[in-house]
């Protein structure tokens, strides 16, 4: 008998163990067709909104249900949608909504929840949406920037300092990801993080002498989880990562030095992004050390592609050898991997040989997986990884110079500083041995890198007394 009591309550614990969460939505609007499918996205799954996995299914009595796998636990946040962000929930006036949160126990349970308004379906109209963006210093690029490594088209934002127009200076870039909620409430899918605000408060404050050009590059929601990670997930996609960084490398950044006043070296070009975009700037800056030297990681979704990842740290130490500034900052109730995770990944870089100093690692106990805790954030993170060794300068002073694509495989080119005629140009390997000297006389001159082993390799170019050195990856 009491052998039959213990494998009783073996039994019992290995059920309880695997307790499912099952969500039902009891009242939805009126006006949602009778064919929607309804999709739960949240910190579980990526944030995807259309993910087949956790779509709800029609009861008889007109309730939705979705049973969430048993390996989901701990405290989630989330939101319903018709399989887009354009759809997602609203409120009862049509006005975005927080997250939803809930924390999934050891047993089972039935959570009854109800949708009040489909953003794109509101019952109650809201007024037109008045932009948020600062004007005139917040400009589209291109509605339909091209993208050759995706074969696809994107919308590409800038950010221009208030003084871009009268300083002749040249300045860093950050890159951001999901351009949608970088600067404008009326194009975010749940709410703006109000960099441009944040910037330019930081300028007028004198907390920010500098100054910085922003780029933004929207998702297209579809595909966002497939560019953002270089890894499949066999659940939720992605593998594109590698495509959508070359793009980023290769024909956005070479555009975007091209036609701004840019400080193109590595320590003045950052990239960032929360949650998947966290994951991809991270990779970003791992593979491209010669191209980023600053990486902003907010609430990165390391979990997406966690073995993946941690081998890919191990493998890829060779990037270490150029300082690189992380910064990463997370709720410490996000879920249950997201702050082991993210030290986990620290550790990984310190192991690797990044200076414990180029490192910033944060959590926030009030910290959520939302719009508004990463636009608190972001000035901080800018701050700290901007603040030292980057330095604004005049068309005289220390100067930069474009160098695309780059990696690059066959021919390199380069873009001289403004004002310069000509240079000399001078391609050394990482022990110091000159590998191809030449004497450039065009603005924009075109090089052959065919017979360079692949490798690291420093650019540099003389012009009288004045001196500038690029980074650029041979493949």
């Amino acid at each position: 008998m009491r052998f039959s009591f213990i494998v009783a309550a073996l039994v019992a614990a290995s059920a309880t163990a695997q307790a499912q969460t099952t969500f039902r939505l009891t009242s939805v609007p009126a006006a949602t067709p009778a064919n929607a499918t309804l999709y739960m996205a949240g910190s579980f799954n990526g944030w995807n909104p259309g993910s087949a996995a956790h779509s709800f299914t029609r009861q008889p009595d007109g309730t939705y249900s979705l049973t969430l796998p048993a390996s989901v636990t701990g405290t989630i946040e989330f939101k319903f949608t018709r399989g887009a962000w354009a759809s997602v929930e609203t409120d009862a006036q049509n006005q975005d909504i927080s997250n939803r949160r809930y924390t999934i126990g050891s047993a089972p349970a039935t959570v009854d929840v109800q949708v009040a308004n489909w953003k794109d379906l509101g019952g109650t109209a809201p007024p037109p949406c008045q932009s948020t963006a600062l004007q005139p210093q917040v400009q589209v690029i291109s509605t339909a920037f091209q993208m050759p490594q995706l074969g696809r088209t994107r919308r590409v934002w800038v950010y221009l300092p208030a003084d871009y127009a009268s300083s002749g200076r040249r300045y860093p870039v950050l890159y951001l990801h999901d351009g949608q909620n970088v600067f404008d409430q009326c194009t975010s899918f749940s709410g703006e993080w109000g960099v441009d605000e944040a910037l330019s408060q930081l300028q007028q404050q004198g907390q920010d002498p500098i100054g910085c050009v922003v780029v933004a590059i929207d998702n297209d929601g579809a595909q966002r989880l497939n560019e953002y990670s270089p890894w499949n997930n066999p659940q939720y996609g992605g593998g594109q990562g590698d495509q959508y960084v070359e793009f980023l490398v290769q024909t956005l950044k070479p555009y975007i030095d091209a036609h701004y006043r840019t400080l193109p070296d590595r320590l003045n070009t950052g990239i960032g992004g929360s949650s998947m975009g966290g994951l991809i700037s991270l990779y970003t800056a791992l593979k491209y050390p010669a191209v980023f030297g600053r990486a902003a990681i907010f609430s990165p979704a390391f979990w997406f592609a966690e073995a993946d990842l941690k081998n890919y740290l191990h493998q890829h130490r060779a990037a270490a050898a150029q300082p690189t500034r992380f910064y990463f900052v997370a709720g410490a109730q996000e879920s249950q991997t997201m702050v082991p995770l993210m030290a986990a990944v620290r550790d990984s870089l310190q192991r690797a040989g990044y200076a414990a100093t180029d490192l910033s690692y944060q959590t926030r106990t009030d910290g959520q997986h939302a719009e508004w805790f990463w636009r608190r954030e972001f000035p901080a993170a800018y701050q700290w990884l901007f603040r030292t060794g980057v330095t604004a300068t005049t068309p005289s002073a220390k100067v930069g110079f474009s160098l695309f694509p780059n990696p690059a495989a066959h021919t390199l080119r380069v873009l001289l500083p403004s004002g310069w005629v000509q240079a000399k140009l001078e391609i050394s390997d990482s022990t110091g041995r000159v590998w191809l000297r030449r004497t450039l006389r065009q603005a924009d001159s075109t090089i052959g890198v065919a017979d360079l082993r692949a490798g690291a390799y420093t650019v540099r170019l003389k012009h009288g007394t004045s001196s500038a050195v690029q980074h650029f990856i041979k493949q």
